[in-house]
């Protein structure tokens, strides 16, 4: 689990959307994609139900949220301290 992974993973979450997040992250869409398929890879769990326009969290999905949020927070605030 890497650090770009929660991030791309937690902006989609914000939007709705990869094409939104990627957008808004200065990345591809594709890059955002494959982040969140490793993701669900590593964990063994599906973060987001999917349909044609919208992606919705899951259970788990949500419960990945409020950790990554966390996680994101802690190190943006490292760098700050530095």
């Amino acid at each position: 689990m890497e650090l770009r992974q929660l991030e791309h993973f937690v902006t989609t979450a914000d939007f709705g959307s990869t094409r939104r997040a990627a957008e808004t992250l200065y990345t591809s869409q594709s890059s955002v994609s494959k982040n969140i398929s490793m993701l669900e890879e590593e964990l063994g769990v599906s973060l987001f139900r999917r349909s044609r326009h919208r992606i919705i969290l899951t259970e788990d999905g949500m419960l990945l949220r409020r950790r990554a949020e966390e996680i994101v927070s802690l190190a943006d605030k490292t760098k700050d301290d530095f």
